[in-house]
């Protein structure tokens, strides 16, 4: 059976963060919904497999049980996305900057590719990398 993968990410400003990943990144909504609403959940399709959910904090919280929600520059996880090309990955962080996102690496080549990574409004780390 072919399993969907959700990152859910906490959010203190549901539509800030709908607006940066949906008109910034570009990613398109997981279901239809009416004109330009907001959906809830806020699902968006990073690809047919995975989805980003956009939660926001307090909900987040009702989910986590007793963890803590990380606070604004603290990162548990980096969200991973796969470019086909150099250029590709200039643009994407090109968008993240252009959408309200803050670049904490510029792009480079490194062993593993050339990457880059940026904060979304929230302060979620993505990496974007195209491989070798």
């Amino acid at each position: 059976m072919r399993r969907r993968v959700t990152i859910a990410l906490p959010t203190a400003d549901l539509r800030r963060a709908f607006r940066f990943h949906r008109e910034g990144m570009g990613f398109s909504l997981a279901r239809a919904a009416e004109g330009d609403e907001m959906p809830e959940p806020v699902e968006l399709a990073l690809n047919p497999d995975t989805l980003l959910m956009l939660v926001p904090t307090d909900g987040f919280r009702r989910v986590i049980g007793d963890n803590t929600v990380a606070t604004g520059g603290v990162s548990e996880c980096v969200v991973g996305l796969t470019a086909a090309t150099d250029a590709e990955v200039d643009a994407i962080v090109a968008r993240a900057e252009g959408a309200g996102g803050s670049v904490v690496a510029a792009p480079a080549r490194q062993p593993w590719g050339y990457s880059a990574a940026f904060k979304d409004p929230d302060g979620h780390v993505w990496l974007v990398v195209a491989r070798p």
